[in-house]
């Protein structure tokens, strides 16, 4: 009879603080990249220039829990 354990790793804080540092920046460059856009360009994503902007002006920490990995 064969035992088979698993080990679970924790990730270590500084790995956890850099993948929050990272989706952080993330967050910040798409929202600078939705001011850029066209009007066409939001219209084929279904927003609103009022929308776009709003959205570019929220905090990078500000963003919805879809967008966690």
């Amino acid at each position: 009879m064969t035992l088979i354990t698993e080990r679970h790793i924790r990730p270590s804080k500084r790995r956890s603080f850099w993948c929050a540092l990272t989706h952080a920046w993330g967050v910040r460059r798409n929202r600078r990249r939705l001011l850029q856009l066209d009007d066409a360009a939001l219209k084929d994503i279904g927003i609103t220039r009022s929308e776009a902007l709003a959205e570019a002006r929220r905090s990078f920490w500000d963003a919805p829990e879809t967008w966690r990995s």
